[in-house]
């Protein structure tokens, strides 16, 4: 019988981000993947927390999609390979929750 792999690993370690510069703080209850500040990331992830991706490029978000189970879906294309990426906004943090305001003018597809 063949193991499933994790589709996820909690990996919420702090971080300085590579776009801003901020110091972004461990969010405390999942992985933190991006900064609450810009909403950039990095292509650093094949399945969620598990830091296993090679290519590392910036993860610049396009657009958000406001889901009604989920709350808003931050999609970021990569800057080196082009992939597209979703994630979970972390508007639930205690600290550093992501900026509303930015969510919102990404919504409808203003930066």
């Amino acid at each position: 019988m063949e193991l499933q792999q994790k589709r996820f690993a909690k990996n919420d370690d702090g971080f300085i981000c590579a776009h801003c510069g901020k110091r972004v703080e461990p969010l405390g209850y999942s992985s933190r993947n991006h900064c609450p500040f810009c909403l950039w990331s990095l292509h650093v992830d094949i399945q969620p927390g598990d830091r296993a991706n090679p290519c590392g490029g910036e993860l610049e978000p396009i657009r958000v999609e406001p889901d009604a189970k989920k709350g808003y879906i931050i999609v970021t294309k990569c800057r080196k390979c082009g992939e597209i990426r979703r994630c979970r906004a972390a508007l639930k943090a205690k600290t550093q929750p992501d900026d509303i305001d930015l969510l919102i003018r990404l919504t409808v597809g203003r930066l």
